[in-house]
């Protein structure tokens, strides 16, 4: 799904979503691996929320940009349902801290954001082929 922009630019903004939700993803997998050694290297902070609040505020307009174009295409609400559950858990993990609160919600949230963009992706896909053949039934153009 590509955007155009001046001088025949492309931007695909689903791989852009998808990019921001990985590099997401790694931060919150890397930095709980890497606050045992912040100090040896001067950092005496564990959270800088500002980098925080900028990571999931990125990942969340790209990610819902996305998923908004796709859904002009397959008119389908799942995806955006999968992605906000899965930022949704993401936030709650900045505010609710205990032994653990990394696996419990950054890996379920990883999976949502994830599957929103497969089935993003599916459905575009079938939204393309029923353009094209017009073969679809009635259960394919929710």
């Amino acid at each position: 799904m590509y955007i155009c922009t001046l001088m025949n630019f492309r931007i695909n903004w689903e791989a852009l979503g998808i990019g921001a939700s990985i590099a997401c993803a790694i931060h919150c997998a890397v930095v709980p691996l890497f606050i045992s050694t912040l100090p040896l290297f001067g950092v005496n902070m564990v959270h800088n929320m500002a980098i925080e609040v900028l990571l999931l505020g990125s990942a969340f307009l790209i990610g819902f940009a996305t998923l908004r174009t796709g859904y002009k295409k397959h008119t389908r609400t799942l995806p955006i349902v999968l992605f906000s559950a899965g930022m949704l858990l993401f936030t709650v993990n900045q505010f609710i801290i205990f032994p653990y609160s990394s696996f419990v919600f950054v890996i379920p949230a990883a999976a949502l954001v994830v599957a929103a963009h497969i089935f993003n992706h599916r459905f575009i896909r079938e939204a393309g082929a029923c353009a094209v053949d017009g073969a679809c039934d009635d259960n394919h153009q929710h």
